[in-house]
């Protein structure tokens, strides 16, 4: 039963169906979806999703296009995550295709973001778009201060910079973008990623994946997905559910505990 790592459920698209999308997710076989937050309006939204139910968590963060309006600092973060709902913190991170925020504001509040993931021992979710160099970078620098755990979701850079992400022991996440027919070479990479570092999502409402590219994405799409890489891998699909669900446990331990 696969585990959708990261979703939007309080996004147009699905806030206006939210209890059914939720309800096809489960009967599809999902057994746990993290509500992400990319804005601190956001954090009461997802954690309400949450609150009363055993297999949603959510995130607190803010996005890198957010960090020209909201200036976050880590102790407001660090409050946020006593909820027992929140899980992890972010999405975060650097956003050069668009730059729709400073890039040294977006630098500041990604560090600060680490800054409390650091703290909490909850594990930050990253966003790269275009910033492979200084994502490699700050990462590298900030653990260099204290461990912290990471995943870079929805990803979609070179094999080379995840193969570094990998050797630093942070996670990888498969949206279904690696379902695309021009994706070859990320799916070439959907191979290597070690068993014990490989998530999925769907990033829903965005990027649905093949066969149901077009339509608004949702939690229950996340088995299109994994079923794609279970093939790529050559497992089962049930061997590869089993898999991503144990990471997503491992990385964000309190989910599980």
């Amino acid at each position: 039963m696969p585990v959708d790592s990261h979703c939007h459920l309080n996004y147009p698209g699905l806030v206006e169906d939210q209890a059914g999308i939720i309800a096809r997710a489960r009967a599809a076989g999902v057994s746990a979806m993290l509500a992400i937050s990319t804005r601190s309006s956001e954090w009461d939204d997802v954690i309400r999703i949450a609150e009363g139910t055993s297999d949603i968590w959510a995130s607190v963060g803010v996005h890198p296009h957010e960090a020209d309006s909201e200036d976050i600092e880590e102790t407001r973060l660090v409050a946020a995550t006593r909820h027992p709902r929140v899980v992890g913190i972010g999405e975060t991170g650097l956003d050069y295709y668009y730059d729709k925020s400073d890039r040294e504001r977006q630098r500041a509040s990604f560090r600060r973001h680490i800054a409390a993931a650091r703290e909490t021992g909850l594990p930050v979710i990253v966003h790269t778009r275009d910033a492979e160099g200084d994502t490699l970078e700050i990462m590298g620098d900030e653990l260099g201060k204290g461990t912290y755990g990471a995943v870079i979701h929805c990803f979609t850079a070179s094999a080379d910079f995840g193969r570094k992400m990998l050797d630093l022991g942070f996670y990888i996440s498969l949206s279904g973008i690696v379902t695309f027919r021009n994706a070859t070479d990320l799916a070439d990479f959907a191979r290597e990623v070690p068993d014990d570092r490989l998530l999925v999502e769907t990033d829903a409402p965005f990027l649905a994946p093949v066969p149901k590219r077009g339509k608004t994405c949702e939690p229950a799409f996340v088995t299109h997905t994994a079923a794609f890489i279970a093939e790529k891998r050559g497992v089962s699909y049930e061997d590869l559910d089993r898999t991503t669900s144990a990471n997503f446990y491992r990385l964000f331990s309190k989910a599980a505990a």
